[in-house]
């Protein structure tokens, strides 16, 4: 192989770029897991995970990805031939549905339009109209990362409240933490899944299910699907004293201590609103550029990754391939139906103003070079908007 000088762009909406903080964290030696030092540290990240979720009951830390963490969400409180709701606007949440399935779930589908958010009136007249209460969940994908758009949950918490159903709420946020706010306190939400990948800014392996008393109870009460690996009470019972009822995976911690600790400093609307920024100067360049964003709805753009069309003929992923080849950066692939049909940009995570710029000049060379059409200026509004901000 040859080498190549500079650093690679890691432009996905997830995995992100790991800090050289968060690096240099992990590159530390294992210590026991059993120890008194490893558990101050475990006790002082369920502290952190609390403060990032939105004071949650608890947060559940597995050595997983955030599929295995759908898979505990749905394992943990809900049995087969439970009867559950999800919203489908995206890739993710069909495949949350297709855990579901595999599960024994009866998964009871919306089919909404990808390009936008959840609709929560519709979601509220299903509610309503199951007057037997034989739905045990309702399942909606915060930010989807296949399509760019951002739902309204604690909207969706409000249709729920509005039928009063007992149903519980299970989010998934795994693009959204950390980029987006996120209360699951107040908007009333009982499950967020999440991944270490994307705003947490760590490389891929922990999942995480942070939990309302309601799903606890709900749990507690059984009796579920048999499992093993990814059992609640199995982990609160260590959790209380700051340990797993297995191997955890240890520097993968002290990165999460370490990138907990760089929120923190930076404070949580500070990290908000850095990541609004760069989206909007993200909107601006494809705007220039005369392409379109998939996302259709002006009030569910994400903060995490834009959703990139190109035209009828032409093929994204060429022009994806021809920027790794070209330029040394990763765009994320159209998933799905929406494969060859458009690129992701992705904008979360640890960066700042001249990596947003290098990255969007890397996409408008780009362009320029595998005949993608466009109009020239895109650099030049997003530079605008962000020297103006």
């Amino acid at each position: 192989m040859t080498h190549r000088a500079g650093r690679h762009f890691l432009q996905l909406p997830g995995p992100t770029q790991v800090p050289e903080r968060v690096s240099q964290a992990m590159n530390r030696s294992v210590i026991d897991h059993r120890g008194p030092e490893f558990a101050e540290m475990v006790l002082g990240l369920f502290d952190g995970l609390k403060w990032v979720f939105g004071d949650p009951a608890h947060v559940f830390i597995f050595p997983s990805s955030a599929t295995g963490c759908w898979e505990s969400a749905l394992a943990n409180i809900l049995s087969p031939g439970d009867r559950v709701l999800l919203w489908n606007n995206g890739f993710f949440a069909s495949k949350w549905g297709d855990v579901g399935r595999a599960l024994g779930r009866r998964m009871e589908v919306i089919d909404g339009d990808w390009r936008r958010p959840a609709d929560p009136e519709r979601i509220a007249a299903r509610l309503a109209a199951d007057r037997e209460r034989r739905i045990r969940a309702v399942l909606v994908v915060h930010n989807e990362t296949s399509t760019g758009v951002t739902s309204d949950i604690a909207a969706v918490r409000d249709a729920l409240d509005r039928a009063r159903h007992p149903a519980l709420l299970m989010v998934d946020a795994v693009s959204s933490l950390a980029a987006t706010p996120y209360r699951q306190a107040e908007w009333g939400v009982d499950v967020t899944v999440c991944g270490s990948q994307k705003g947490l800014m760590l490389p891929p392996g922990l999942g995480f299910c942070a939990v309302s008393e309601k799903a606890l109870a709900r749990h507690r009460a059984g009796p579920g699907t048999p499992h093993s690996y990814f059992d609640w009470t199995a982990m609160l019972g260590e959790n209380e004293g700051g340990t797993f009822p297995y191997t955890p995976p240890t520097t993968l911690l002290y990165g999460l201590e370490a990138s907990l600790s760089m929120l923190r400093e930076e404070g949580a609307e500070a990290t908000f609103a850095r990541h609004a920024r760069h989206a909007e100067a993200t909107r601006r360049a494809v705007a220039a550029w005369g392409l379109r964003n998939y996302c259709q709805d002006p009030a569910a753009v994400s903060s995490a990754g834009t959703t990139v069309m190109v035209g009828e003929g032409e093929d994204a992923e060429a022009f994806r391939l021809a920027v790794l080849e070209r330029f040394d950066m990763s765009l994320g692939t159209g998933l799905g139906p929406l494969r060859g049909k458009v690129f992701r940009i992705g904008h979360l995570g640890d960066l700042n103003e001249l990596t947003m710029m290098g990255a969007l000049a890397g996409v408008e060379m780009g362009l320029r070079t595998s005949g993608i059409a466009h109009a020239p200026g895109g650099l030049s509004a997003a530079a605008d908007f962000l020297a103006a901000t």
